[in-house]
């Protein structure tokens, strides 16, 4: 018995099936491209992370603010201040200031270093064949304290091997270093701020707006809007009781770095439970805001991990320098609330300083949880169509 296979009939169900497959692509494109969302997931957020991270992943410290104080006023100084000048690495600003009054300028938070030349630095270096010098580091991030006074002592390097080239008997230049603030360069005392502002932001944003989506996804937010309490009442009312937990957060992080990895508490824990109320207030108001703009818990999640991890890691000053980065991302790391805790947190709890010296930063971190609040008010939707 011989078997006839209808050729034609199935090279023709072939191509249906072909073509059936590339209507699907074609409908799947058609979906992507009308997305927005999944268009800035696809591609904005890989360019963005090329644009951060490439100038932001690197051990090297540019642009660094530091004060070199000349007392010898002669031409070996000169000469070395000429060298520090011309780093890349340094932003240098020649002052002749008394040298008790050193700390109030690492007090202001925009010094990193002071070179000091005594009086007499050619005098010692070309007749005493020896000289010092002194070099003073904000040790309160002391990684970039580290690689700063490195690179203070690899030009100083440099140019003694200079002047040994000419001198007949060699000259050694000895800088003095001292670490302020932090003399055992503990790196707690650089990550427990950074770490307090991700708990905070993250807690307080991440459950707000999960949990009133999920009352807008079980159909109880309905029933919550058309009782005989504000709407605003029943918002509140749902966010206090992650204020309060994110205050026993703030607590136990505070415990743990104190007694466990001996983190320096030299101000007052008044004002910090007081700065820390604040950014919850803010990172509660931002919550409130993505609840409003988002349909599904996960939405509110993925917005909620973008809109503050990538941004604290980021831009805070914790993980990376933000002098490293160029002026454009430097402008985007001042919107972020983040940024400017945890400077008040180092100045608070290491540098001992009270309200009169981060007054500024708290009045920017009390302006964005104001704007933000009356953002988020303004946008709640009392009506879920």
């Amino acid at each position: 018995m011989m078997c006839f296979i209808n050729w034609p009939g199935k090279q023709k169900e072939n191509q249906t099936k072909m073509k059936q497959f590339f209507i699907f692509v074609k409908k799947e494109f058609l979906h992507v491209f009308r997305d927005n969302k999944t268009l800035l997931m696809l591609f904005g957020l890989p360019i963005a992370q090329i644009v951060l991270f490439g100038f932001a992943l690197t051990n090297e410290i540019k642009n660094s603010n530091i004060v070199i104080c000349d007392y010898a006023q002669d031409d070996a100084s000169r000469q070395l201040i000429e060298k520090i000048s011309a780093s890349r690495n340094f932003d240098v600003k020649e002052l002749i200031i008394d040298k008790n009054e050193i700390e109030s300028v690492f007090q202001q938070g925009d010094v990193k270093l002071v070179v000091v030349f005594p009086n007499g630095f050619a005098e010692d270096l070309y007749h005493g064949n020896q000289a010092q010098i002194q070099v003073i580091a904000d040790a309160s991030d002391p990684n970039t304290a580290s690689s700063l006074t490195g690179y203070i002592s690899s030009i100083v390097a440099s140019y003694q091997q200079e002047v040994n080239q000419q001198a007949k008997t060699p000259a050694i230049i000895l800088p003095e270093v001292r670490m302020l603030y932090n003399p055992e360069l503990k790196g707690a005392t650089n990550f427990v701020p950074g770490v307090m502002a991700l708990v905070l932001l993250l807690v307080c944003v991440l459950m707000t707006s999960v949990s009133i989506v999920r009352e807008k996804e079980k159909g109880t937010m309905e029933v919550l809007l058309v009782s005989p309490m504000n709407p605003f009442t029943v918002i509140i009312a749902k966010a206090i009781p992650y204020f309060f937990l994110s205050i026993i957060n703030l607590t136990v992080i505070l415990l743990m770095s104190i007694f466990l990895l001996d983190m320096p508490m030299n101000g007052s824990f008044l004002l910090l439970y007081f700065v820390s109320g604040i950014l919850i207030l803010c990172a509660l108001s931002l919550g409130l805001l993505i609840s409003n703009i988002s349909a599904t818990q996960q939405t509110a999640m993925l917005l909620s991990l973008m809109a503050m991890l990538l941004p604290t890691v980021m831009f805070s000053g914790f993980m990376f320098p933000l002098e490293n980065m160029p002026s454009f991302l430097q402008a985007i790391a001042n919107i972020i609330p983040s940024k400017w805790y945890y400077i008040i947190v180092k100045n608070i709890m290491i540098k001992g300083l009270g309200f009169m010296s981060i007054w500024k930063e708290v009045l920017i971190l009390s302006g964005m949880t104001v704007f933000l609040l009356f953002i988020s008010f303004k946008k709640f939707k009392i009506r879920l169509q």
